[in-house]
């Protein structure tokens, strides 16, 4: 059985049409700097996973898509170049300090469940996205997933 997890991400950045276009639909998802986040990349995050893609930082936050991990943890290189934004002196190939998993576009969602309405359905109050809305990398229960799944017009 997969956990469930919601990816955050600025379209500017690295949006789901970007994931889409990429070779194969697939792309390592690098560049997470919160300890929480990146134990979750590196301990948690396994092959056959569901993500919620959930795009921030945009005038309506919301999810907008669905991914498939299809590469558990493993270190970070961009950690290790000099030349990168993500760049960290402290993490080594001997001893990274920093995790990615690679992605898989699935699909766009019918609909995009934006942040101020998820906020409104009691159900999802607990949600880790209403509550530690920082993190980039977050855990979601089935039945949050359901739910999201329900409002974006897709059978969970």
């Amino acid at each position: 059985m997969p956990n469930y997890w919601l990816f955050k991400s600025e379209p500017t950045s690295f949006s789901l049409d970007d994931l889409k276009n990429r070779p194969g639909a697939t792309e390592h998802w690098d560049g997470v700097r919160n300890f929480q986040a990146r134990n979750f990349l590196r301990d948690q995050i396994q092959v056959g996973d569901r993500v919620l893609f959930y795009h921030s930082n945009v005038t309506e936050p919301g999810v907008v898509g669905i991914a498939e991990v299809v590469r558990g943890g493993y270190p970070d290189f961009t950690s290790f170049d000099p030349n990168s934004k993500y760049f960290d002196p402290k993490s080594t190939p001997e001893k990274p300090t920093w995790y990615m998993v690679d992605v898989r576009f699935v699909r766009e969602l019918p609909r995009p469940v934006t942040l101020s309405e998820l906020k409104t359905i009691p159900e999802l109050s607990e949600m880790a996205l209403l509550n530690r809305s920082r993190l980039s990398v977050q855990p979601v229960r089935k039945e949050e997933w359901d739910r999201i799944m329900t409002l974006a017009g897709l059978h969970p």
